[in-house]
């Protein structure tokens, strides 16, 4: 096998990042496995790049390492273009529900938001224990379909045009009930 131009594709630089990440924060597998809540086996495994993360999973290793999803897909750029075409934004799709998470506006040195398009697949469900940064602040306005945003113990309906902004204390979940997909926007903002 020879030299490739391709640059490496999400899966890799995330399967890198996992564990750059890790080392750099000093944990061994057995030790992020069990804070993430997930095997061993399966964290090697994504680490090595034989298996892509779902989107519970990493929420649970962004809880773990205290960054946002963004942040720990794509690092912090220290400059970034400020357009970003739509052609060129970072997708990545959740292989277990089919979720598909855009960066619109990625996260830069010296900015505190970020903006993501998600959509969710009719019938899809993602649960995250507990918040990638505690106090993480998001407004989340639907485009279009249903969804179904829970924050701790409350869980609200919301339509095209709505929004709900809120800070992450605890557990939380994004359902999309049908009939077709929940299209929505996640505006996320550091805490101070």
């Amino acid at each position: 096998m020879g030299i490739s131009d391709t640059p490496p594709s999400l899966d890799d630089r995330l399967a890198r990042r996992i564990g750059e990440i890790r080392r750099q924060q000093g944990l061994t597998l057995d030790e992020l496995a069990e804070r993430a809540g997930i095997s061993r086996a399966t964290l090697s495994r994504i680490e090595r790049g034989e298996t892509s993360p779902t989107a519970h999973v990493l929420g649970g290793l962004c809880g773990v390492f205290g960054l946002t999803l963004s942040r720990l897909l794509m690092g912090v750029e220290e400059t970034a273009p400020a357009l970003m075409r739509a052609d060129r934004a970072p997708l990545w799709e959740d292989p277990e529900t089919g979720f598909r998470r855009t960066v619109i506006a990625p996260p830069m040195a010296g900015y505190a938001v970020e903006i993501i398009r998600g959509e969710l697949p009719a019938g899809a469900r993602i649960p995250y224990d507990r918040p990638p940064v505690m106090g993480l602040e998001h407004h989340v306005v639907v485009l279009s379909g249903t969804l179904l945003l829970t924050v701790g113990d409350e869980t609200h309906r919301l339509g095209p045009g709505d929004c709900l902004r809120y800070r992450l204390t605890g557990s939380s979940g994004f359902g999309s009930p049908g009939p077709g997909p929940a299209v929505y926007l996640v505006i996320v903002r550091m805490p101070a």
